[in-house]
């Protein structure tokens, strides 16, 4: 029999048709099965963004009982970097082979301790770059945290899922390192605030060291209000404190070094210090030329082939003895550990840590001298009224495993940047600024060292402005980008414009309502969007607009002639033939006040 006929007669057996049903059930329950398990899967990682290294739960000191004040931070959430000591848990520093070979904490890192007695729960560690060496975040180990903002790029390091825990509402805050700028690029790439504290100012005991002279805890969060309670625990800082005018510097050559719009920023910063009290108009400076006038020893860390003249050049000097003076301290404090253990380290960050370990160093005592004169020149020109507006990193965050050429790009590009504060020790906090480009961005504010209170205090003075600023620029199309001194408020008068043209009522109220919000002395703003009122037959919104209206523009003709039809539309003919006469008086040959006069006599008669 031949094999086609073998076939034909076994399909056409009815048992041979229940054994195939059977297996192919067979097949779907398993693949439907298997699905269902990577479904649960990829939701178990969604549900914590791959943040967390670690899941536990400190709680909080019992709260003293009265006259004592109720704990600051009661009720809060964090999480913190897998830097942090917490007794009884081993330290693992991003790094699987760290753990293995180091034993369990005696004590709980004192900051940890600090945030516990006020009122603080943790509920664990967080993934970081392994031995906090990079600045992408991503961690062949732990995996990546997922960027909440932007998935398909990196969340920036070396905090990186303290940064993703409190963008994804994981946790009301989170504690960093920040030693490069590892809380300032997570914070700018994930969209919330991150704080560097002033260098020395809040206790390293019980954290793992990167780098003594540059590490700094740093916190994040969504809220400035979180941000300044807790910045208030951590520095131990004097609730009350003498308000001072703030004077604004805008360093107009780093924004040149970077894709964040300074005439936007520039804008917005502008239109916030207009409105508050206490702040004076910003100013603009070369900071690049002011550090190379005051920071002498940066004549040692200048490329051969650069103008020393050039203050660009400066601030990347600046950034050579920076990372310079962060790979000795880092090659002191674990050159001996990566020798004996041969760590297997992750492709993105072994390189550079076995370049580290095996490079040799001279002239060290430069290192300290430039730390030692950014810390004066900052001290100069800041004093304690100043603070200094800076991009806080040169691109918007890459693609996940971007190629080593393009992290090197971002690194030398964004280092001078973060290199002001590190090697100054100032006090530094960075602030989502809307997006660029479809990306994220974010500026950053800067005030003296030991300023940590007074920069605190302007942030929380200023956030939400600021945001309310960002949001309406941001929301306008390329086509209505600012142009000059163009104000968003009439950016978005002119988007209310093009929706009443094209009969979208509603929307053009919506448009000119953000425009007042933004400036409530503008007559134009309430004529207009009395005329979208008119159009949808709310005549009572529409006499209020013009009343406005002409309560700050006395010769607004178009006022009173909307007025004068709002009233007619709703009988009320005497005042409706008041406003259409007031507008003959200023616009004689109105015709349209001329008609309306004409039919309201008649109706008044």
């Amino acid at each position: 029999m031949s094999l086609t006929s073998n076939i034909k007669n076994s399909v056409s057996n009815p048992k041979v048709w229940i054994v195939i049903g059977v297996t192919v059930a067979g097949v779907l329950i398993l693949t439907a099965e298997t699905r269902r398990r990577r479904l649960k899967g990829s939701r178990t990682i969604k549900e914590d963004y791959g943040a967390f290294i670690e899941r536990f739960e400190l709680i909080p000191f019992p709260q003293s009982p009265p006259p004592a004040a109720k704990q600051l931070l009661s009720g809060l959430t964090f999480a913190m970097d897998d830097v942090f000591d917490v007794k009884e848990y081993v330290t693992g520093f991003g790094s699987p082979d760290w753990k293995r070979t180091h034993e369990e904490a005696g004590k709980t890192a004192v900051v940890v301790t600090t945030l516990l007695k006020n009122g603080a729960t943790c509920v664990g560690k967080t993934v970081i770059d392994e031995l906090s060496f990079g600045i992408t975040g991503e961690n062949s180990h732990y995996g990546t945290p997922t960027n909440p903002a932007m998935p398909s790029n990196i969340p920036g390091g070396s905090s990186s899922g303290s940064a993703v825990a409190v963008a994804a509402e994981l946790v009301d805050f989170a504690i960093g390192i920040d030693t490069i700028g590892g809380v300032r690029i997570p914070a700018s790439f994930c969209g919330v605030l991150g704080f560097r504290p002033s260098h020395g100012l809040v206790s390293t005991i019980g954290v793992l060291p990167n780098s003594q002279s540059l590490d700094t805890v740093g916190i994040f969060a969504r809220d400035p209000s979180i941000l300044h309670h807790v910045g208030h625990v951590l520095l131990q800082l004097n609730p009350v404190e003498p308000r001072r005018t703030r004077r604004i510097i805008v360093a107009d050559d780093l924004f040149q070094l970077s894709k964040v719009p300074q005439q936007k920023t520039v804008y917005i910063v502008s239109k916030v210090t207009e409105k508050l009290s206490g702040y004076q108009a910003p100013k603009h400076m070369n900071i690049g030329q002011y550090i190379l006038s005051n920071v002498p020893s940066l004549k040692y860390f200048h490329d051969q082939t650069s103008n020393l003249q050039n203050g660009t050049y400066t601030v990347k000097a600046l950034s050579s003895a920076m990372l310079l003076l962060q790979r000795y301290e880092f090659k002191t404090n674990h050159e001996e550990w990566v020798n004996t253990v041969k760590p297997k380290l992750g492709s993105n960050v072994s390189d550079s840590i076995h370049a580290v370990i095996k490079a040799n160093h001279e002239n060290i005592k430069a290192y300290y001298k430039v730390r030692t004169e950014m810390r004066a020149a900052l001290r100069n020109l800041l004093k304690d009224d100043g603070i200094l507006v800076v991009p806080t990193v040169a691109d918007t965050s890459l693609k996940l495993n971007s190629k080593k050429t393009l992290l090197t790009e971002f690194l030398d590009r964004t280092s001078p940047l973060l290199s002001i504060t590190t090697m100054s020790g100032c006090c530094q906090v960075a602030v989502p600024f809307g997006k660029h480009e479809d990306s994220l961005i974010g500026v950053s504010f800067i005030a003296n060292h030991g300023s940590d209170k007074f920069l605190l205090d302007t942030v929380l003075d200023m956030y939400q402005s600021l945001q309310g600023q960002v949001s309406a620029v941001t929301s306008l199309p390329p086509s209505l980008d600012l142009n000059g001194n163009m104000e968003a408020s009439e950016l978005l008068k002119e988007k209310g414009n093009a929706a009443y043209k094209g009969k979208q009522f509603n929307k053009a109220i919506t448009y000119y309502t953000e425009a007042i919000k933004l400036d409530e002395s503008n007559a134009t703003f309430y004529c207009n969007r009395a005329a979208a009122y008119l159009e949808l037959g709310c005549f009572q919104q529409a006499e209020e607009d013009c009343t406005k209206a002409i309560s700050l523009d006395k010769k607004n003709v178009k006022a009173y002639l909307r007025r004068g039809t709002a009233r007619e539309s709703v009988l009320y003919y005497k005042d409706a033939l008041q406003d259409f006469k007031h507008a003959l008086v200023l616009e004689p040959q109105n015709k349209a006040a001329k008609m309306a006069e004409k039919r309201l006599q008649k109706l008044v008669s």
